[in-house]
């Protein structure tokens, strides 16, 4: 490593060269299956702008696996990979040979899970599972608090395992209503042996970090185009794929990912009918084609199963449509006449494919 106080001269040749591998990403805009339309291209633009800003809060700012650093990994601005906008996501670096203490209240919101991943979206896209546990699975104390131990060797108690090659922590809180219930608090601490504080930075270290940013922005990019390329091709149904692609991309296993793709005339909606089996939860969205969700904040582009209005036999029928048709329930569209979506069922007795169809609008 170099030695902090020694001249290494300037190092602009590694900004620009991280500039360049970053503007690798942008190949996305200009495959053949990416729409042309000047929405779409100008939320591409963006979605590699929100990738970029991810990427470097991660793997520079966030990088440290002796110092974990929790943050968020979605909100209502960045978005990746059909993100649900009944969640919160945060995320933090861990090394597979270390030990972490997570500590926190559990508040009252009705899902919580916690999981080590392997992050690998730089090279194949995929981010394995090494561990797994969630709210129905801990203990707590008598206050809502509780503590779990991240590592490789067991421990009693709350204990999430670790492997060899896992870098990550995920946390995902799934709400009912986020605007009642109450997030629950968490806090990752490192205790297995390591520095005092973190190093001083090296050349070295920032370049790698920088590189690493600009591939894992091209990678997930990547993932995603590819994923919506799978979806148009089975245009307004839901996709007949593997769910093991979707777990193997971080996935939660209590859930089942119905993703699809939708493409509408200006007078048309989709209408999206399933009965509702017996599940903890479910939801569906409207995403745009870099599978990001829409604007959930001001717009009602999502129902979940508490939103819902069922029918007597206790289905449920959406209408994706630039209106509410006065029947259903209604998700706007939000400008967009065509794009992505994604229907979840968590812990369902049967895992019912909804069906899809097309409708004219007054």
């Amino acid at each position: 490593m170099t030695d902090p106080q020694s001249n290494v001269g300037t190092l602009d040749h590694v900004w620009r060269r991280f500039c360049a591998a970053l503007a690798d990403a942008g190949d996305v805009l200009a495959r053949p299956s990416s729409p042309t339309t000047a929405l779409d291209q100008a939320e591409g633009l963006r979605y590699l702008s929100r990738l970029t800003r991810t990427a470097l809060n991660m793997l520079v700012d966030s990088a440290d696996p002796d110092f974990p650093r929790l943050f968020m990994l979605c909100d209502d601005k960045l978005k990746i990979g059909a993100d649900n906008p009944d969640n919160i996501y945060q995320q933090c670096v861990v090394r597979g040979d270390q030990t972490y203490r997570v500590t926190g209240t559990r508040g009252s919101v009705p899902y919580f899970s916690i999981g080590s991943k392997a992050n690998r979206y730089a090279i194949d896209g995929t981010m394995a599972s090494t561990g797994e546990l969630e709210f129905a699975q801990m203990e707590f104390g008598p206050d809502g608090s509780f503590e779990i131990i991240v590592s490789r060797d067991p421990h009693p108690g709350n204990w999430l395992p670790l492997a060899d090659d896992s870098t990550l922590l995920i946390v995902r809180q799934t709400f009912d209503d986020k605007h009642t219930q109450v997030p629950a608090e968490v806090i990752v601490e490192r205790v297995g042996p390591g520095p005092a504080v973190p190093a001083l930075l090296t050349p070295e270290v920032i370049e790698r970090q920088l590189m690493a940013a600009a591939a894992w922005t091209r990678g997930t990019a990547t993932t995603f185009a590819t994923w919506s390329e799978w979806f148009v091709a089975q245009s307004n149904r839901i996709y007949d794929g593997d769910q093991a692609v979707f777990q193997k991309a971080g996935g939660d296993p209590n859930i089942w990912y119905g993703h699809f793709h939708y493409a509408l005339a200006p007078d048309e909606a989709l209408v999206i009918e399933t009965p509702v089996p017996s599940c903890r939860m479910w939801n569906v969205q409207i995403d745009n084609w870099w599978m990001e969700s829409l604007d959930h904040v001001h717009q009602k582009v999502w129902v979940n199963n508490t939103m819902a209005k069922y029918e007597p036999d206790g289905s449920v029928v959406l209408v994706c449509a630039d209106h509410d048709p006065g029947w259903g329930n209604w998700v706007d569209l939000a400008g967009h006449r065509s794009g992505t979506g994604l229907w979840r069922w968590f812990n369902a007795s049967e895992n019912l494919v909804p069906t899809l169809r097309i409708v004219k609008l007054p």
